[in-house]
């Protein structure tokens, strides 16, 4: 099992001090959410907090994850990165695959690009990208993307997309995997299709039991090999080393570790002092006996 930290879209200046000290204290990954801008008006819900409204993000602070995370790298040597998740059927593929190719180059084989759709019509009105077809839009941009990080001449003709062959230069020598997000029936099977792994947003042992079961048949499906194929998945019954042992026993292989609920819409009023001393909590009380029990 390992250990993401979730900053839960914190001020700008408390990015660095908090990836350092995850890190330092034994933290897998440093994970970041995605948003390209918050709506005046919107006619659609929210999906993931309990009542359905947005209101609670305005005024939140998302930073452009391939800006950051170069950033922390830089300064972060050891502790890799990941996405929770890239909007990314409202952005451009082969301007995606540059800025990832780029970054991957930059920073090594220390990044999974945790990809979604995004839940509004406002960020496809803001980007100049149809609402329509969103989901043949993703399933393409990931097979062109994956194309392009090829480093080859790549060309592509499909429903939405038309692409005459070209070359990214340069490519990292690893793959990038791709882990996509979604608790729907569509997200699942365009993971196992299409994906390197699959990441959840939020549940308990028992959705996730059901979910992982259907993901699993997914995979078989499309014969896709299931060691290969990592899960990563936001708990409360990742606070407790049973948890954290029945999770495992499910086939996560990651957990993400949030301090703030922002769907329960907590305000973010901690200081750089008191997150770090949470991730210090964590590790004495989570990390270290996990690890300690798988080691006898």
């Amino acid at each position: 099992m390992k250990f993401a930290f979730h900053p839960t879209m914190c001020p700008a200046e408390q990015y660095l001090p908090l990836c350092k000290a995850a890190e330092e204290l034994g933290f897998d990954t440093f994970t970041f959410p995605d948003s390209i801008c918050y709506p005046k008006e919107g006619s659609d819900v929210y999906p993931y907090n309990s009542d359905g409204t947005r209101e609670f993000l305005d005024g939140v602070p998302f930073l452009e994850p391939f800006v950051a995370i170069p950033y922390l790298a830089a300064h972060c040597p050891n502790i890799r990165f990941s996405t929770s998740v890239v909007k990314l059927a409202i952005r451009q593929p082969a301007v995606v695959a540059k800025q990832l190719a780029s970054m991957a180059v930059l920073i090594g084989d220390r990044f999974d690009f945790g990809v979604g759709i995004s839940p509004w019509p406002e960020d496809f009105e803001a980007t100049q990208i149809p609402w329509e077809k969103r989901g043949k839009r993703m399933d393409e941009m990931m097979e062109i993307i994956n194309g392009l990080m090829s480093g080859e001449y790549f060309g592509y003709d499909g429903e939405i997309f038309q692409l005459a062959p070209i070359k990214l230069t340069p490519v990292p020598e690893h793959h990038v995997p791709f882990i996509v997000g979604g608790h729907a029936n569509p997200a699942l099977r365009r993971a196992a299709r299409l994906g390197d792994g699959w990441i959840a947003a939020g549940g308990k042992i028992a959705d996730y039991e059901q979910l992982i079961g259907k993901l699993n048949g997914y995979l078989e499906e499309y014969g896709r090999d299931r060691s290969t194929f990592q899960i990563q998945a936001m708990s409360h019954d990742s606070f407790t080393v049973e948890g954290l042992t029945r999770l495992a026993a499910l086939g996560v292989d990651e957990v993400i570790i949030a301090f703030r609920d922002v769907y329960a819409q907590e305000p973010d009023t901690k200081s750089v002092e008191q997150k770090i001393g949470e991730l210090q909590w964590y590790a004495d009380n989570l990390i270290k006996p996990y690890r300690q029990s798988l080691a006898g």
